[in-house]
C-alpha cells in the first residue's frame, strides 16, 4: 500500500491553503503573513502568527482547527486535520503508540499493557499505514470498537453451545434485499435501501461512516464498510462485499436478508439466498473432490458444446467442397 500521507519534512498537508500563508520555525507549528511583517526573514518575525499548539505534534491551520503530525526518518507523516486541539493531540497519541512503540512521548497517559490490551493488540496488528489511514479519515474509533466486538464474538463462540447463533425465533428479522446486477458485479458495494438503512442501521450527520459485523448461517463473521455516498445519494456497504459475493456465489436476483438477534447484544445477521429460497451454494456440486459452481462449470459446457458445433460446420464444409472437386 502506497504511503501517500508521507510528505517531505516542511511541506503542506493536502488542500490548498489560502495565498500568502506560509509557515516558518523549526516545527513548522506557526503561521504568518508575510505581507504584515514585510518581505525577508527577520522582517516576517515581526508578522503576524498563530499561536502554537502546546500539544506535541500539533499545529495550527488558518481555517481555524487543527492538524496533527508525526516525523518518522525525518520526513513528515500528515495525520489529518481536527476540530479541536485535544483531539489533534489524540491523533498524535495514536501514531506514536504505532510508530515509536512504548518509548514515544505522548501528550496524555500512555496507554497501559493491562488496562489497554485491546487497543494495543489493535493498534500492533496493523501497519503503520493503515493506522495513518484511519487517523485521517476519522474511522479509527470505530474500526477499534468493531475490532473489540468481533474478538468479543470470537471469544464466546469457543464458549459452550449456549453462545451459538441463536435460533431462528429468537432473531428479528429486518428486510430484505434482492441483489441486482450492479450489487453483484465489480463496483464492490451493495446499495441498502434508504429506509431500512435510516431505520436499522442510522448514521450521525457527522459520521463519515462505520465498520458494521454480521454473521452468517455457519457463524463466520462478516466485517463491512458502510457509509452514504453523496454523490448517488445511497446508503452502502462496501470494504468486504465483494468476498461475500464471491463466496456465497450470489447472483443477480439472489436475495440478502438480514436479522437481529432479540437479545440484549443485538448482534447483526446476514443470509443469502437464491431466488427459489435455497442458499446459492446449493448450487454447487463436487467434481473429482472440488467443490464446482454450477453456473460456471455449466456456461463451461455451453462455450465447448458452441466450439465443437463450430468445428463440424467447418468439417462439413469442407468434405462439401472436396465432393465438389471429386
Amino acid at each position: 500500500m502506497e504511503m501517500s500521507s508521507v510528505e517531505d519534512a516542511g511541506g503542506e498537508p493536502s488542500g490548498r491553503r489560502p495565498e500568502g500563508l506560509m509557515r516558518v520555525g523549526s516545527g513548522a507549528s506557526d503561521v504568518i503573513d508575510p505581507e504584515v511583517g514585510g518581505s525577508g526573514g527577520a522582517e516576517a518575525e515581526s508578522g503576524r502568527k498563530l499561536l502554537s499548539s502546546r500539544y506535541k505534534g500539533v499545529v495550527p491551520q488558518p481555517n481555524g482547527r487543527w492538524g496533527a503530525q508525526i516525523y518518522e526518518k525525518h520526513r513528515r507523516v500528515w495525520l489529518g486535520t481536527f476540530d479541536d486541539e485535544a483531539s489533534a493531540a489524540w491523533a498524535y497519541d495514536v501514531a506514536a503508540q504505532r510508530f515509536r512503540g512504548r518509548d514515544g512521548v505522548a501528550n496524555f497517559e500512555p496507554l497501559e499493557e493491562e488496562a489497554d490490551e485491546a487497543e494495543l493488540a489493535f493498534i500492533r496488528a496493523r501497519s503503520k499505514a493503515e493506522v495513518v489511514d484511519m487517523l485521517r479519515k476519522h474511522t479509527y474509533r470505530d474500526e477499534l470498537r468493531q475490532s473489540k466486538q468481533a474478538a468479543s464474538t470470537a471469544a464466546a463462540s469457543k464458549r459452550p453451545a449456549a453462545t451459538a447463533a441463536p435460533p431462528e425465533k429468537e432473531r428479528q428479522h429486518l428486510f430484505d434485499k434482492a441483489a441486482t446486477p450492479s450489487d453483484v458485479g465489480k463496483l464492490n458495494r451493495l446499495v441498502i435501501p434508504k429506509q431500512h438503512a435510516e431505520k436499522y442501521f442510522p448514521l450521525g450527520e457527522d459520521d463519515a461512516g462505520a465498520l458494521l459485523s454480521f454473521e452468517d448461517g455457519d457463524g463466520k463473521l462478516w466485517r463491512f464498510r458502510y457509509s452514504y455516498w453523496n454523490s448517488s445519494q445511497s446508503y452502502v456497504l462496501t470494504r468486504g462485499w465483494s468476498q461475500f459475493v464471491k463466496e456465497k456465489a450470489l447472483a443477480a436476483g439472489d436475495v440478502v436478508s438480514f436479522h437481529r438477534s432479540a437479545s440484549e447484544e443485538k448482534r447483526l445477521f446476514i443470509e443469502a439466498k437464491a431466488r427459489g429460497g435455497a442458499p446459492p451454494a446449493a448450487r454447487r456440486f463436487r467434481l473429482f473432490g472440488v467443490d464446482i459452481v454450477g453456473s460456471s462449470i455449466n456456461g463451461e459446457i455451453e462455450n465447448n458444446k458452441r466450439k465443437s458445433d463450430d468445428y463440424d460446420g467447418v468439417e462439413k464444409i469442407k468434405q462439401q467442397r472436396q465432393a465438389a472437386f471429386d
